[in-house]
């Protein structure tokens, strides 16, 4: 670490602790120090102009997700990174963790036959006390963008690209800018359909975090979340239940089994720092790129417009096929 940009005045002291210097603004920092990398954590509204101004002085990045507040910011910063040479890596984090991966290769390489429809829930019950900052009761900083983005990023590495959205949402509970509930159903480029719940206002032990444990702050529930159904089994995930018939051919009377898949969940946050050191140096593309993260931000995206508009969105427009 070389420097740290922020306007807080108690982001000083963090430097203090580390032995280097503070400045209050992006720009401050890069007319002063030549830094080879820059990790941008800023509110989601505010990634843009840092990361232009640090793609301009010469550095890769690590963003936080989602990449930007619009994909017309998130194609701009795709454009320049690739005309400076530079890399984004963008902090999808779970893609680091070996029950991703696992879940990739058994839906695309057969386990479960041809996957027919996936299925999901994300609801937790967030305290009071985090929307005291402003900037979390508005839009940007709603669950959608800020927590069902992680899930949208999942199902396009584990599927593939979606083809469709329908979305609603609702601020019945709090009533603030942003939403506290969101359902949408989707269609992915291989003909697989989708449903998914999600809240930060329902109290429920089915989320990401408490099925995982990865942050200790959460309770830990152990219970999935979300389902891969195909022709020949299903997946529940994150924590690998492989449920498939024991003869053939597959039907509804024929008896179920179930195998645990046990894998070390390890730290995926410390994989992601190793990752982006690996790319500064020039040893390893992106694991998420600026251009692939612009397709999990234009999906998201998709199922507000949806939401507000009350009609099917086709998602358009160049995205990487995983």
């Amino acid at each position: 670490m070389v420097a740290i940009a922020d306007p807080l005045s108690s982001a000083a002291e963090i430097a203090t602790g580390y032995g280097v210097p503070h400045y209050s603004s992006a720009n401050e920092m890069l007319s002063a120090v030549a830094p080879s990398g820059v990790i941008i954590a800023t509110p989601t509204e505010h990634h843009f102009e840092p990361a232009l101004a640090a793609l301009d002085a010469g550095c890769h990045l690590l963003v936080e997700k989602p990449i930007a507040a619009t994909v017309a910011e998130a194609e701009e910063m795709t454009r320049l990174s690739e005309a400076r040479g530079l890399s984004v890596l963008v902090g999808h984090h779970r893609r680091y963790y070996p029950h991703v991966a696992r879940a990739r290769e058994m839906v695309r390489g057969g386990s479960l036959g041809q996957l027919v429809t996936v299925s999901g829930q994300w609801s937790v019950r967030k305290p009071e006390s985090y929307y005291a900052p402003d900037w979390r009761r508005r839009s940007p900083a709603g669950p959608v963008l800020t927590n069902l983005i992680h899930e949208i990023d999942n199902l396009r590495y584990i599927v593939g690209d979606i083809r469709s959205v329908t979305g609603l949402a609702g601020n019945s509970v709090q009533g603030f800018e942003k939403e506290d509930a969101a359902a949408f159903a989707l269609q992915f480029e291989n003909g697989s359909l989708g449903a998914f719940v999600m809240s930060d206002q329902a109290d429920s032990p089915w989320a990401w975090e408490m099925a995982t444990g990865e942050n200790p702050a959460f309770p830990r529930s152990g219970q999935n979340c979300i389902t891969f159904s195909g022709t020949r089994g299903a997946l529940e995930f994150p924590n690998l239940r492989h449920w498939t018939s024991e003869g053939e051919p597959e039907s509804w009377i024929t008896p179920k089994r179930v195998h645990d898949i046990s894998l070390e969940l390890g730290d995926a946050f410390v994989r992601q720092i190793e990752h982006f050191s690996e790319v500064v140096a020039g040893h390893a593309s992106p694991v998420i790129s600026a251009a692939d993260s612009t397709g999990t931000l234009r999906a998201t995206l998709a199922v507000l417009e949806s939401a507000r508009c009350g009609s099917r969105i086709d998602i358009c427009g160049p995205e990487r096929k995983n």
